[in-house]
C-alpha cells in the first residue's frame, strides 16, 4: 500500500488540488443555468478533480528498464 501511494503522489496531489479549484472557478465563475459543467458545485469539483488528476500525471517520469 506505502508504495503504490508513494508511486503516484502526483497524481493524488492533482485530484486535491484540481478539486480545490474546480469548486472555486463555481464559486466565483460558475453560472447557475444552462452551463453544464459549471451549473452545480459538484459538476465543477469533480470535473476540477480529473483536469488536475490528469494535469499533474504528465510530470511523472517513467522509470527505465
Amino acid at each position: 500500500m506505502k508504495e503504490f501511494f508513494k508511486s503516484n503522489i502526483l497524481w493524488f496531489i492533482g485530484i486535491s488540488v484540481g478539486l480545490i479549484a474546480g469548486y472555486l472557478y463555481w464559486n466565483f465563475y460558475g453560472c447557475t443555468e444552462s452551463c453544464a459543467i459549471t451549473s452545480s458545485p459538484r459538476n465543477s469539483t469533480l470535473y476540477g478533480g480529473l483536469m488536475g488528476g490528469l494535469f499533474f500525471s504528465l510530470f511523472k517520469k517513467e522509470k527505465k528498464k
